[in-house]
């Protein structure tokens, strides 16, 4: 019988490649690094479920309890949850827990998909919020205070706020004062802050959303701390949040069968962060520091930079060199075994953690200064992204559940999407289920065709046909 997933992972550990990607522990050199080689090795052993001795995740009371407290006083939460099914169910339960049925809940428009899906689930209204876009990398940057308040002061109606910080790219947004602003109205923040699990481990990365007055926040503990892919934490920091309905919802949306390796993950991801971790972080940012200034004497490469932002998020501007992110990434992997998070238009994402080391860095200040001097022959084209959010006919939920079909992308104008068109970057829902299309929208989808660029949410990946209410 032919094993074509072991098959290419074992491909993938042999060929030793230098990870600037998630998940933290970076293919599980940060365990060896600091003595923790038998957890690695053996977990498989630790593969359990409930059984004597082993508490129950959905109601602990022994181990998982007594873990989840640690994490508790670690993070400075009043309590904290252990997340088996990612942050996605932590945002699915967070909205819910605080949103009832047909009550509005404001997101920023470059919010997770989860958070869509959860207004489906839930029959909430979501209410967007647009942040800026920087117009020479296309990044979408934080959201702001007064377009907050002009929401919440135009719609009496608006129960909770849900913010990413950091972004996917590092943007953080001012949580304090948009808490402060909230809390006095009696609203509910919530912030995803799953690229954020980091950020207790020195001043120079910022504070962590719950220090700064989120009612709740989750956070994917695998992608910048080395638990194991899909294991997350919730915490919770307020009197506003009814615990008791909280915890149903995460028994409804997390797995009757919790990874046991996965609580673990996160159990020894604790154990770092509270015995190296602020070692380690102070040497990844001489790292990034002595990068970023090699970056700066490059003739064609740039980096982006921006005054609030995770200095650990390295975005590199490949646009002078007339090459693609995506082309620039594949001569990375191919030519120099380098693989970054991800790769647009403009440039490529790089996740540094504290499981990268010194020699990762001096592969990639080698590799980028040869590729600086490959110059190619035609010049970038370039986009502007649509500003407007368009006119919201349904809400999702509604979309989700009406009939749809499938019709030209040329002939979709005016009609109701039934899907969501995504590109990267910046990464925020050009359109959403429910919402109309424009020609402006169109003709932007068709330019991003050409380009190359990615755009997830369609069925149709060539960008042809769309699906519209019926």
């Amino acid at each position: 019988m032919n094993t074509p997933i072991i098959n290419k992972l074992n491909d993938i550990k042999n060929s030793n490649i230098i990870s600037f990607h998630v998940p933290g522990h970076k293919n599980g050199k940060i365990f060896d690094r600091l003595g923790y080689s038998d957890f690695k090795n053996n977990i498989v052993n630790i593969d359990t479920t409930e059984i004597q001795g082993t508490d129950n995740l959905h109601s602990p009371e022994e181990i998982i309890k007594e873990s989840q407290e640690i994490a508790s006083n670690l993070f400075k939460s009043d309590y904290t949850f252990f997340l088996v099914n990612g942050t996605t169910c932590g945002i699915q339960a967070s909205i819910m827990a605080v949103c009832s049925l047909k009550e509005k809940i404001i997101v920023n428009r470059n919010c997770h998909q989860s958070v869509i899906n959860t207004c489906i689930l839930g029959d909430i209204e979501p209410i967007y919020v647009n942040p800026d876009i920087d117009k020479d990398s296309g990044i979408s940057l934080e959201v702001k205070l007064e377009d907050i308040k002009r929401l919440v002061e135009e719609d009496k109606g608006i129960k909770a706020v849900l913010i990413t910080s950091p972004t996917y790219y590092g943007i953080n947004t001012d949580i304090k004062s948009i808490s402060e602003y909230l809390h006095k109205k009696n609203k509910i923040l919530i912030v995803d802050e799953a690229h954020g699990s980091h950020i207790g481990l020195s001043k120079r990365l910022g504070v962590s959303a719950t220090e700064q007055g989120a009612d709740i926040s989750i956070q994917s503990t695998h992608k910048t701390l080395p638990s194991f892919t899909q294991s997350s934490m919730l915490h919770v920091k307020s009197d506003r949040v009814d615990i008791t309905r909280l915890k149903s919802f995460l028994k409804i949306i997390q797995s009757s069968s919790p990874s046991y390796m996965l609580m673990a993950s996160i159990e020894m991801a604790l154990q770092i962060y509270r015995k190296h971790g602020k070692e380690l972080m102070e040497e990844l940012i001489d790292n990034i520091d002595e990068t970023k200034n090699y970056i700066r004497n490059l003739k064609n490469i740039s980096l982006y930079e921006y005054k609030n932002k995770d200095i650990t998020k390295m975005y590199i501007i490949t646009k002078n060199l007339n090459k693609s992110g995506y082309e620039v990434e594949d001569i990375l992997r191919q030519k120099y075994n380098i693989q970054v998070e991800l790769s647009n238009l403009y440039g490529v994402l790089l996740i540094c953690t504290i499981g990268n080391d010194k020699g990762d860095f001096e592969k990639l200040r080698q590799a980028l200064g040869y590729i600086d001097n490959e110059i190619g022959d035609k010049n970038l084209v370039e986009v502007d992204y649509p500003k407007c959010i368009p006119k919201k006919e349904l809400n999702p939920r509604e979309a989700f559940y009406s009939n749809k079909k499938s019709i030209p992308v040329e002939d979709s104008i005016g009609k109701i999407c039934a899907e969501y068109i995504i590109p990267y970057p910046p990464g925020i829902s050009l359109l959403s289920p429910g919402e109309i299309i424009t020609k402006e929208i169109i003709e932007y989808v068709k330019k991003c065709k050409i380009i190359g660029m990615n755009v997830t949410g369609m069925d149709d990946k060539n960008l042809d046909f769309i699906k519209i209410i019926d």
